[in-house]
């Protein structure tokens, strides 16, 4: 249930309809990871389960801190619950779904457990925070309530616009800019030329600019294999079957008329009618499992063009006139051989046989790609799309009836419209690179809470932006990235001391937009926020060409922004593979510069980098809140 206009400054989540009748299931006194008493529980009535981490009364501070994500369940990871122990809170978690209204009353109630078990009758300070789409629910509950939450750290914020539209938008690129991708990464790689569009024809050109306008980072080019989904094309078209299920007329519309690619005269209209596939073939073979259920198929034939963007697999009887249904699955052209994928309904499985046809069919996923150019946002400020508007800001493109978007992030916030209404302290956390949610969605919220607090703003708000850093926590990537985790748990470490003591955190990131890239000062005394600035060279450069078996010196100079903590590690990566080891230096502080040899054996193309760690008392043995950032350049060995 949505919280209507009229009533989100009177929700506290105590007089909850649905969630006013907590059940506690166990209390139990565990060991692992911490000493902590864990207390599970459930709203009678419904499906929604709750868990409290309670630290020991003597490493309590007097908070508890909660994460918000619409797929985790009720119990929160080992990390969670010991980096609140370490911070003086106790954890609170939820199965929640979509929304904030169950978390809102967990955190009521959780309350009054914590006074029970803490014997206390203090405040108790809470603090909520969430990433993408937990971004989106960590919004609607700053925004809806009072008296719930003292402040929130929403991080890789999504937005009004963001789903299914970055998904659409990255597909498109790829589809159009995927043969000169490796062109692109180059270019913006370090020690690139910084000039992508150099290499591209006028068509890749405009698209290019298009899909940065719109917010790709023009750096997560470098790592295009994920920007693009190349390990799964399909993967950026999930949300496809959202939109033929709201605007099921949109597809006969992109191929018939003005205004759609599909009928655009032009070079880009003649490469989309081009990737066209509408082809029927008949099943030869069918293998199946000891089950005796069907795994694959064997085709008489397969299209001429290839199926670039994934397409409908859609199953005939014998005759060819009746339609079955929709195989979930994917074809080897060279094969021949469609693998049936799990999904598939039996009653379709069941009617797979030699001599029934498939007709594989993409003209839904080629409209797809550009449904962006036909959601342009009503709501104003949205600049990342101004591109896409005439002089007089009406679209260029026909709009369809429905803007998709707004409705999503409306189910997923429970009501919350991003109005920058905050009732409490927010510190807002993005990353430079993330190719999902888009950098420029942060600076555009952070707009909103400027016009609504006005000269209050600093005292309520911080932006702070990260470089090096995605939307993916721990992936295979960490040879160009960072994680991230340390850095919002040091904002709401930062977040914790404002609220309660009055001790402002770190100013706000300065920043500069650029065709919606946001774009960072090389002085650290200048970018503020919280991560160290490191220049790093090779023999004096950021780029440089050496023979095999030749020595080279890296120097690399590091500065932490004033009263943000003291660098506590240094880590080398001379052959960019991801493989750190640490490095010794002198002493923690703000201001570090190391200098190191390295001979590079074997020819080829590198990019070295030093990762550095700072903690902000100047701690290299805590944990958490460690804020990390790179320095790279390139080596080429001949």
């Amino acid at each position: 249930m949505a919280v209507h206009e009229s009533e989100k400054k009177l929700y506290d989540g105590m007089e909850d309809p649905l969630y006013n009748r907590p059940v506690i299931d166990s209390q139990t006194d565990i060991t692992s990871p911490v000493p902590h008493r864990k207390v599970s529980g459930h709203f009678e009535g419904t499906d929604k389960k709750f868990t409290f981490y309670f630290p020991l009364k003597s490493q309590w501070g007097g908070r508890f801190y909660q994460q918000l994500y619409p797929l985790q369940d009720e119990n929160a990871s080992d990390r969670t619950v010991e980096f609140g122990v370490e911070s003086g809170a106790y954890t609170v978690q939820t199965n929640g779904g979509g929304g904030y209204r169950v978390d809102a009353a967990v955190a009521q109630f959780s309350r009054k457990v914590a006074a029970e078990y803490y014997e206390t009758s203090e405040r108790i300070y809470g603090y909520v925070y969430g990433g993408s789409g937990g971004s989106l629910q960590t919004l609607g509950a700053i925004e809806c309530t009072t008296g719930v939450w003292d402040g929130a750290v929403p991080f890789i914020p999504a937005i009004p616009t963001s789903i299914p539209n970055n998904f659409f938008i990255r597909a498109f690129a790829g589809f159009v800019l995927g043969v000169k991708a490796q062109q692109i990464a180059d270019a913006v790689s370090p020690g690139g030329s910084g000039a992508p569009y150099s290499a591209l024809n006028d068509v890749e050109r405009e698209v290019l600019l298009e899909v940065t306008k719109l917010g790709i980072p023009l750096r997560a080019w470098e790592d295009y294999p994920y920007l693009l989904g190349l390990n799964n094309p399909q993967g950026l078209l999930d949300f496809g079957g959202m939109v033929r299920g709201m605007d099921p007329t949109y597809v006969e519309d992109f191929w018939s008329k003005p205004g759609y690619i599909g009928t655009e005269q032009s070079e880009l209209g003649d490469l989309f009618r081009h990737a066209r596939v509408d082809h029927v073939a008949t099943i030869t073979q069918v293998s199946r499992n000891e089950q005796g259920e069907p795994t694959s198929l064997t085709l008489a034939s397969v299209p001429t063009v290839p199926v670039q963007t994934g397409a409908d697999y859609v199953l005939y009887a014998a005759d060819g006139t009746s339609e079955i249904g929709t195989l979930a699955g994917s074809l080897d052209p060279v094969t021949r051989i469609f693998k049936i994928a799990n999904g598939t309904p039996d009653k379709i499985l069941n009617s797979v046989e030699a001599g029934a046809t498939i007709r594989i069919d993409n003209c839904w996923s080629l409209a797809l790609l550009s449904y962006h150019r036909h959601q342009v946002p009503n709501q104003a400020g949205h600049y990342g799309w101004d591109h896409l508007k005439l002089a007089d800001g009406s679209p260029i493109y026909p709009q369809r009836p429905l803007e998709i978007g707004p409705i999503i992030s409306r189910n997923v916030t429970g009501g919350g419209t991003h109005s920058g209404q905050i009732q409490g302290k927010v510190i807002l956390v993005a990353n430079l690179l993330d190719a999902d949610a888009y950098p420029w969605h942060a600076d555009w919220y952070s707009a909103k809470v400027k016009e609504n607090l006005g000269e209050h703003y600093d005292d309520n708000f911080r932006l702070w932006y990260n470089d090096h850093a995605d939307h993916i926590q721990y992936g295979p990537r960490n040879h160009i990235l960072v994680q991230y985790d340390g850095i919002y748990e040091r904002a709401l470490r930062d977040l914790s001391v404002w609220v309660e003591k009055g001790v402002e955190p770190a100013q706000s990131t300065c920043y500069e937009v650029v065709d919606s890239q946001i774009r960072l000062p090389e002085k650290v005394e200048v970018c503020r926020g919280i991560q160290p600035v490191i220049g790093l060279t090779v023999n004096g450069d950021v780029r440089i060409e050496i023979a095999a078996g030749e020595a080279v010196t890296f120097t690399a100079r590091i500065k932490v922004p004033p009263k943000q903590g003291e660098v506590v590690s240094l880590e080398w990566d001379f052959e960019g593979n991801g493989n750190f080891t640490e490095a010794a230096f002198n002493t923690p502080g703000q201001t570090v510069e190391v200098t190191t040899t390295y001979t590079f054996s074997t020819p080829g193309n590198y990019y070295p980098a030093i990762r550095v760690t700072v903690q902000r008392e100047g701690e290299a043995s805590m944990a958490y809140a460690r804020v990390q950032n790179l320095g790279r350049a390139r080596v080429g060995v001949r």
